[in-house]
């Protein structure tokens, strides 16, 4: 918060930009993982989260929307300042997101949105190498959390969620993000969630793909009570 031909269409290979994805899902990935997650005594979840479906197409946007104006206002960072490489091909790809199944959409026990994440099982192959694409991965992008929720760990448990649920589909053994190459904050925000800095990519035009900064974690590094805190449901509110 899946899965895509191992190299990607020319149209496909575009920057996706990351601020800052019954029994809940977590406990069958945590089984697959190799994790205990018990999830009997934990308590009750506390977020809903389900696949995203094309009317939620305006809602995805309004969260990059105003998450680029926070950046602008906040960060002195040009990530997101205009959409990249311009708005009609940033919207096709959130929206082929939505039509492969991609895109996770967040939502409190009221039904309120609250955050959305893409995860896909296959790298863009102008980043990641040969080898790299070979190892079973979860790629996590667009992960949005809602301002007025920022500080509560959303998005930090997110990564847990989504890593988790690759390693029940298609037994992830990397959790794996393409950052915005002047997003430095960002870069910090990931080091502290224990992801390694593997390179960031030079590219002869920045513009050509500023979202170059690559880092990854262990997927045996999940946390399973951050996995808990999800609850996947088919409803749509």
């Amino acid at each position: 918060m899946l899965t895509l031909p191992a190299r990607l269409s020319a149209g496909s290979r575009l920057p996706s930009p990351s601020i800052i994805p019954g029994a809940c899902l977590g406990s069958l990935a945590a089984v697959g993982a190799g994790l205990s997650l018990n999830l009997g005594a934990m308590t009750t979840p506390t977020y809903r989260i389900r696949l995203a479906v094309p009317d939620d197409m305006p809602a995805i946007l309004g969260l990059i929307g105003s998450s680029a104006a926070w950046l602008q206002e906040n960060k002195h960072t040009d990530q997101w300042a205009r959409p990249w490489p311009n708005r009609d091909e940033r919207d096709a790809r959130v929206a082929q997101g939505i039509r492969d199944g991609l895109t996770w959409m967040v939502e409190d026990r009221k039904g309120v949105l609250i955050g959305t994440v893409t995860c896909r099982e296959h790298g863009n192959d102008m980043l990641w190498t040969p080898t790299e694409l070979a190892e079973p991965a979860a790629y996590v992008s667009r992960l949005i959390v809602s301002r007025d929720r920022a500080g509560q760990g959303i998005g930090a448990a997110l990564i847990h969620w989504v890593g988790a649920r690759a390693v029940d589909q298609w037994g992830a053994n990397w959790i794996r993000v393409d950052v915005w190459t002047s997003n430095l904050g960002l870069h910090d925000y990931y080091k502290g969630l224990g992801f390694e800095h593997l390179r960031t990519l030079d590219f002869q035009h920045y513009w050509e793909y500023p979202s170059a900064a690559l880092f990854h974690k262990p997927t045996a590094e999940i946390d399973k009570e951050s996995v808990a805190r999800f609850e996947l449901t088919e409803e749509v509110s």
